[in-house]
């Protein structure tokens, strides 16, 4: 699987007009599917959804930007180790993301555009857990 910034960017405009339409369906699809995380999150999550929706606008944004993205992810992932989240926790996250993206871009969402989220999900779950692991060590 190869990352199409094209695909990438024209589905995140497709979703983009929802916003925080689909960070809530991200969140509500995570903790259906995956209960025992729900307790990594504060009670009320508008300021983490605004922070997830920022982030996912600023990966598609610097795609072409190895640099920048490797620098996000590695913050995001400094930062998440914090929180206690682990290693382990982002392929469900990862596939939270891709149903509340697909869901919101509806029959624009095709197995091409699937192919590419989950190849930039690995480079952002690799980054980040690599990040997150470092960071728990020490």
């Amino acid at each position: 699987m190869t990352i199409d910034p094209v695909l990438i960017r024209a589905s995140h405009a497709v979703v983009e007009p929802h916003g925080s339409e689909v960070t809530a369906y991200f969140y509500a699809h995570l903790f259906e599917h995956n209960p025992d995380v729900r307790k990594l999150f504060a009670e009320h999550l508008n300021e983490q959804q605004d922070r997830l929706w920022d982030a996912l606008g600023t990966l598609v944004a610097h795609l072409d930007d190895t640099d920048t993205v490797v620098g996000v992810l590695r913050e995001l992932g400094r930062r998440h180790a914090g929180y206690g989240a682990l290693p382990e926790h982002f392929p469900a996250v990862g596939a939270s993301l891709l149903a509340a993206l697909a869901h919101f871009a509806g029959d624009a969402w095709t197995p091409e555009i699937e192919a590419s989220w989950t190849a930039l999900y690995g480079v952002v779950a690799d980054v980040m857990g690599a990040a997150l692991t470092e960071a728990a060590a020490g």
